[in-house]
Parts: structure tokens; sequence; C-alpha cells
């Protein structure tokens, strides 16, 4: 399930019908998710089927303009109140078939709720006006240009007025082996039952949501992007005469004659050719360099820390390589040791599988660590094309059935673990009758899933 903090942001931003609104994920976030911070992002990304997350740039467009006595303005809107509780109860009986040993009988409860009380902070026009007089440090700017970045700035933030309270509490009175549909938690003998209250405190100004623009600088200055224009650059004329040494290898697949009939993104064939052309790069690394990369992802997954797979990402991504910290592993330091090693035209395919596992959550890297050490990544992947190929093209939602067969293979916590991985997707899954609902905003973050099963299947494999 998602963490206690990120399930009350996401109800909220729901709750108040923006699509513009983002929710910040984790409380240790929340300080680079204020006014004026600034975001980057690769101007070119690998794939189009999943969404990166934001990055911190770790500093504000304060720091990067001239200094001033001033300071800037903002209007804030408020305050609102947000009350939201769930009480769950529930009676199950259930028989899992086709080989999967999984039954229940008894009762469970869960309850969760919040009570907010919040405040939008926002950046007027006129304090732009004001900024945009202010010239830019260019020297601040080199590292973000050189790496091909885009700046964004936080434009709003949605914040706590005063201290929360979070609270998240379930009961399990059971009698056998027994799988949740809300709990994923897996016993193979219960008698009695299982208590668990959790709460988390949030002190005044913690950021639950916020609102970005792109940052773009031109001739006299620069501006931030009202409307949005995927087209657009930050630095837009420094890319043009920059060089990119990996470019022939970040071209990805292509595609036959004569089949493009719909967009990119809509074609589950187009997806399946770029994980298998990204996995099938990984199979010519030697067998001691897959088991380094295998097991320097996990050792990063189980940090439970998703800056140390960035960092990770951006030592990769130098031209050429930069120092190298505990956090890159040993194949990093054999990259650096010898520019004629192979590992230098593979780094963009290590790259695409490290960017399908930060799309991920906090919790599923918590889950996948668990699946890499047991070794089911391959029935999870299937189970995951299973769900995406006959589904790919719809936009609204429609019922789905899990494959008994492919659950089966999973066996008790292997299937807990799957399930839990399938709803931080946001695909609900029923376990009593192995039913779920697809809808559009399950397809991105499955698509993510699904690449980083491949390309962890590939490298255990070794």
């Amino acid at each position: 399930m998602a963490s206690l903090f990120e399930r009350v942001s996401k109800n909220l931003v729901k709750e108040l019908g923006d699509k513009d609104l983002k929710p910040v994920k984790s409380p240790l976030d929340t300080n680079k998710f204020r006014q004026f911070a600034l975001l980057r992002k690769k101007r070119k990304t690998r794939t189009e089927f999943w969404e990166k997350p934001d990055v911190s740039a770790e500093c504000s467009l304060m720091d990067i303009l001239e200094p001033s006595s001033l300071v800037p303005e903002t209007v804030v809107t408020g305050p609102f109140h947000f009350k939201d509780k769930v009480i769950a109860m529930e009676s199950v009986h259930m028989d899992v078939t086709a080989g999967l040993e999984v039954s229940v009988l008894g009762e469970a409860a869960q309850s969760h709720g919040s009570s907010l009380e919040f405040r939008s902070v926002a950046i007027p026009p006129t304090t732009w006006e004001g900024l945009q007089k202010r010239k830019v440090l260019e020297k601040k700017l080199v590292k973000y240009r050189d790496a091909g970045q885009n700046l964004y700035v936080v434009t709003e933030a949605v914040e706590l007025i005063n201290g929360t309270v979070l609270q998240d509490k379930s009961s399990i009175t059971a009698l056998g082996k027994f799988l949740l549909p809300w709990t994923t938690y897996v016993q193979s003998k219960v008698e009695g039952g299982r208590v668990r209250d959790t709460t988390l405190m949030l002190p005044s100004g913690t950021v639950m949501a916020y609102k970005k623009k792109q940052l773009v600088f031109q001739e006299p200055g620069w501006d931030i992007l009202l409307i949005p224009d995927e087209r657009q650059e930050t630095f837009p004329d420094e890319f043009q005469e920059r060089t990119l040494v990996l470019s022939d290898t970040r071209r990805g697949p292509i595609l036959p004659v004569g089949r493009i009939d719909l967009p990119k993104s809509q074609d589950f064939q187009y997806l399946q050719e770029e994980i298998s052309w990204e996995t099938e790069a990984l199979a010519q690394l030697s067998k001691d360099s897959q088991n380094d990369v295998f097991h320097t992802i996990l050792k990063n997954l189980k940090l439970k820390d998703r800056g140390t797979l960035q960092d990770l990402m951006d030592m990769l991504d130098r031209d050429p390589l930069g120092p190298v910290d505990s956090s890159g592993g040993t194949f990093l330091s054999k990259m650096q040791e010898d520019p004629r090693n192979p590992w230098l035209q593979s780094r963009s395919h290590i790259m695409y599988l490290l960017e399908a596992i930060v799309a991920l959550s906090d919790t599923q890297h918590e889950l996948l660590a668990w699946s890499m050490e047991k070794r089911i990544l391959l029935q999870q992947r299937e189970l995951v094309r299973s769900i995406l190929e006959p589904n790919f093209r719809y936009p609204w939602s429609i019922p789905v059935r899990l494959q008994p067969e492919l659950l089966a293979q999973l066996q008790e916590e292997g299937v807990a673990i799957t399930f839990a991985l399938l709803e931080e997707c946001g695909l609900r899954v029923e376990p009593g009758n192995l039913k779920a609902t697809w809808d559009l905003e399950v397809k991105k973050p499955l698509c993510a899933l699904y690449a980083a099963l491949s390309g962890l299947q590939q490298l255990v494999v070794a």
C-alpha cells in the first residue's frame, strides 16, 4: 500500500481537482517543493511510456538571480479544511484455486483518517515582472545546461497551516492462511488477531502539493512558460551546439515500415520492442558485469533512499564520467578505470532501467528489493504483461481479470507482494475473485513497472 503521507496527499489533490497540482510523496521532500524552488529534468527522455519524477535542483530561483533586499510577494488563498476518513470492514471466506493455496476465514477492518487545515501560496504576475529585472548568475547554470536538463520553478504550494496528525489503524481476526486486499499481508498460520496502529505527525508549513512552470532563458533575460510547450528548451541555443557521446545508443528501436498506425504511447508493440531492445543490450555485458549492476541496484533499493538512484543516473550521464562515490558500486569504478571498457556503450541502457525504477514509488522499491532476492521477477513480469497487452489502447475504465495460472507460480507471499506492486500503480485488486479495474491513470505506472521487471530479470539470468 502507499505510505500514509502519500495516500493523504494524493487524496487531497484529487479532491481539489486541479490537474496541474502534483502531490508530494514523502514528508522528507516537502522543503524541496516550496515556492521558487527549482526542479530539473532531462531535456530528452529515453521513453514516452511513463513520466519521470520531478527532481530537486537543490537550489531556488533566488540562488541564480543577482541578490536583492526586496522580498518577493506571494498571494495566500485560504484557509481550507479537508477531512478524510475511511472505515472498511470485511468478512472473508476465500479459496483461490489453480494451484494457489491461499484461503482465509475471518474478519478484517481498517480505518484511516486525516483532518487538514491548509492554504495555497502562489506567486502573482507582478512578482514575476519584478524578478525578471534581476540579472541571471550564469555561472550557476552551467552544470544544468551541460547536463542537458530543463529547469522548472515551483509557482504554487499547498501547505498545512497547523500541525497535523495522520492516523492509520488496521485489525485482523482470522484462522488459516490469508491474503487481504488492502493489507497485502500474508501469514501461514494465524490464530487470534493482529492490530496495527500508525500515526504520523506533520509540522505546520508542510507542503502537500505543488505546481511548476518551465524556466526558459532567452535574450535579453528569462521567463516562465505559462502554457506548457514540450518542444521548448530551458537553454535552446546551447543544446544545438552540444554533442552527445551516446547519441547513437539513445535513439531506441526502429519500427517496421508501415506499422505506425497509432501514436507510440498507444501501441503496446512499440513498448515491447523498446524494452526488448534495451534489455538485449544489457545481455551483451559479461556475467560479472550484470551481477555488479544487479547488486548495486539491490543495495540502493534496500537503502530506501531514491536519492542514491538519482545520483547513480547523474554519474552515468556525465561525459566523461565524473567522480564515483560509494553509491555507484563496483561497475562504475570499472567504467572509469578503463575508457575502452564496453560498459561505456551500455550505460545508456543501464540508465533506461534506472529511469524505470525511479519512476516507481518508494513502497515499490522495497517490494522490488524483496522480489529480486526471492527471484520472482519473471512471474511478476508476465503477470504485468498479461494486464498491459490486451488493455493498452483503452482510455476508459474496464474490468480486468488476473490470470490464476500466473498467480499460482508466485505462491503466498509472492502473491501479496505482487498485489501490492499493482496497487501502487493504482490497479485495485480484489483477491477474492482476482478482478481489478483498468483505467488510463494506471497505464504509465504499469509501463514503468513492466520495464523495471524486464530489465532486472535480464540481470537475474546472470
